[in-house]
């Protein structure tokens, strides 16, 4: 076993291996809660819960910490904004609103999300606001080791000295003098334009609940320097992985890197991004019109479809969205459902399935997933189990079906797709429902026979208002158990 991943500060694949013998330290860039969870949210969250699920399948521990951004330029400005007039509510929104709870709201629905779409939840998932005191410690230390500096417009702001600090730059392999000036503050107060904020100074007209004391005069973190704190509170000054959106590698990721590794912090060995998701081939805009939320998306299909979709692609590829991504995405969950549907039904009649066992994922399944985690690969390997299945099950072969299963649902548990309806009852109750829904059938099949056709349909819209989907084939009538 060789696990390999891209990084992105050394821009190759490199061997992965632990900083911790059987133990996995992983942070991913969690959302500012100033809005309801965008697609690109909701795909990040998935390719890092792929992550975790293939290093505890691999026999890691793996401590996961997700932050939440509570405070934040945009989260007052949005609060501030629903005090006016004239300000366009979203659904769901609550007039004259205040931030914190403006956030709070939020981050519930980014919860209630990613709950929906299978997403694990997170070791630790830290709030901003309850981590000041880690903040100030790690301003001060950048201070006292010549990289900060507080404004010198008496303004409370502290700023991280870029030119201090000579690899900054690195992750993301730019040179400072090619950079934009930072827009997070009035430059006014800067040594250069480029340096940016860690304490940004209480400004008049400002809510003085976002506000914090601090011996630099009371005022709120600058939004790079809240991840450098909260990881380092919870996975320690080193850790194996951070990983975050590919749209976060600048400012965010490379201010990230900077101040904690000029504070003498190792910070993360490996830096992975995954990609964007666009529409029809475009950059998804609000202005242009051309963007589907998660939330319309499960209007459209059920919640593994989606998750499919959205967790289909190689994690840093582009994941394009088209009309027809979902019903393509529902026709292979399908494809799987039906063949689990089927197998389950032939095993549990020749008594030889065990529920609860774990087998072994194929081994071509592995090799992809170990490569960089390429998830194309491996539900190609999916979808060939499928079919092997498929054809033992038409050869009247359960050994072969049976073991077809086992790799089905191993596979379906690490990709989070696991059939809703897998079955977790023994087998006496197992039996105990085939024999009563074959009994119906035999009835069903009875009345067909004398052409009564309403006793048909009433037998079938019994079956269906239990969630038995019954179907009618050239060998008689055969039944699953609807997904969700």
């Amino acid at each position: 076993m060789t696990l390999r991943f891209y990084d992105t500060a050394s821009a190759e694949v490199r061997d992965f291996v632990p900083l911790v013998p059987g133990k996995v330290s992983l942070y991913y860039c969690g959302a500012t809660v100033q809005g309801m969870p965008h697609v690109g949210h909701i795909r990040s969250a998935i390719a890092f819960d792929q992550l975790t699920r293939w290093l505890e399948y691999r026999g890691f521990r793996v401590t996961v910490v997700r932050n939440v951004t509570d405070i934040d330029d945009k989260i007052l400005a949005k609060s501030e904004a629903s005090f006016h007039p004239d300000f366009e509510q979203e659904p769901g929104s609550v007039p004259e609103e205040e931030w914190w709870a403006l956030a709070y709201r939020y981050e519930q629905e980014f919860l209630k999300a990613y709950d929906t779409l299978g997403v694990s939840r997170p070791t630790y998932e830290p709030r901003a606001t309850g981590h000041i005191p880690e903040m100030h410690a790690l301003i001060q230390r950048l201070i006292d080791r010549g990289h900060a500096y507080p404004a010198l417009d008496d303004s409370g702001d502290v700023y991280f000295d870029v030119r201090s600090w000579n690899k900054y730059g690195a992750l993301t392999r730019q040179r400072i003098d090619d950079m934009q000036g930072a827009a997070d503050a009035d430059p006014r107060g800067k040594k250069d334009p480029r340096d940016f904020a860690l304490w940004k100074g209480y400004k008049e007209g400002e809510p003085t609940t976002a506000s914090w004391v601090s011996p630099w005069g009371t005022g709120r973190p600058g939004w790079h320097l809240e991840c450098s704190a909260m990881v380092t509170k919870y996975l320690g000054t080193e850790f194996d992985i951070h990983g975050g959106g590919l749209d976060l590698r600048f400012p965010h990721h490379e201010n990230e890197m900077a101040q904690s590794q000029a504070a003498g912090h190792g910070f993360a060995n490996f830096w992975m991004h995954n990609g964007m998701v666009t529409y029809q081939g475009e950059k998804m805009s609000k202005s242009v019109g051309n963007t589907i939320s998660p939330a319309e998306m499960l209007e459209l299909a059920p919640p593994r479809v989606v998750r499919y979709y959205l967790g289909q692609a190689q994690y840093r590829s582009v994941l394009d969205y088209q009309p027809t991504s979902l019903q393509e995405a529902a026709a292979a969950v399908e494809r799987i459902d039906g063949f689990v549907a089927r197998a389950f039904r032939a095993l549990s009649s020749d008594g030889a399935l065990l529920f609860g066992s774990h087998g072994t994922v194929p081994e071509a399944f592995a090799v992809a997933m170990d490569d960089d985690l390429n998830v194309p690969q491996a539900l190609a390997v999916l979808h060939d189990t499928v079919r092997a299945g498929n054809s033992a099950l038409t050869d009247g072969d359960m050994e072969a079906t049976r073991h077809a299963l086992v790799s089905v649902t191993d596979m379906l548990r690490v990709l989070g797709i696991s059939a809703a309806a897998q079955p977790a009852i023994d087998d006496q109750a197992t039996s105990a429902l085939g024999t009563l829904i074959e009994a119906q059938l035999a009835a069903r099949a009875e009345a067909r026979s004398r052409k009564d056709w309403a006793a048909s349909d009433a037998i079938r819209d019994t079956l269906a208002a239990a969630g038995v989907l019954v179907e009618d084939n050239a060998d008689g009538a055969t039944w699953s158990l609807q997904r969700s």
